[in-house]
């Protein structure tokens, strides 16, 4: 496992997802939470998605996005603060796929790979999931770890973009930088 020195920050990918009640006001909410957090900046966001269920399909659609944050935190402690923030929205795991009010996914942090009881990184079904990798070919960008190529190459293996219709651009803006979508 490798990790970042506390004193830099890294980019990280968070999928983002919703079927039950306002689920574009959650989603815009789980934004604003991370991005009050001292340790965390949102720097974009994609458009919002509606999706097919997947797994457990007696449910009904899901609306999906996902952001690039820049943070000091360590993966696990973006984790925790992440499912900290599930939790507050509402977010009650009883059926494995099932309905939920928010799930936010740390798909990929500045190249790390690593696999603890918590976390796995990057995320290891992210480039099976259309519904995560529409939303991310939106925000990522050339860089040095190779993620949009790994996401483009991805979505063209994998059949592209069935079950996932575009909904609308994301409204979020930040305080400091609105978000170029």
């Amino acid at each position: 496992m490798n990790s970042i020195p506390s004193s830099e920050y890294s980019e990280a990918y968070i999928a983002l997802g919703a079927n039950l009640g306002d689920r574009e006001g959650t989603l815009l909410e789980a934004l604003e939470r991370l991005d009050r957090h001292s340790e965390i900046k949102v720097l974009r966001c994609s458009s919002l998605y509606e999706t097919d269920p997947v797994g457990y399909l007696d449910q009904p659609n899901f609306i999906n996005m996902a952001i690039a944050v820049r943070t000091r935190l360590q993966p696990e402690e973006l984790l925790t603060y992440m499912l900290e923030t599930e939790l507050e929205l509402g977010r009650q795991r009883l059926i494995r796929n099932g309905p939920r009010t928010v799930d936010l996914d740390l798909l990929w942090m500045g190249g790390i790979t690593m696999e603890t009881p918590l976390l796995t990184l990057p995320h290891p079904r992210m480039m099976e999931r259309a519904f995560v990798l529409v939303p991310l070919a939106d925000i990522t960008e050339e860089d040095q770890t190779g993620l949009s190529d790994l996401v483009r190459t991805a979505l063209e293996q994998g059949g592209g973009k069935e079950g996932v219709r575009f909904w609308k651009t994301c409204s979020w803006r930040s305080e400091s930088a609105p978000s170029e979508n």
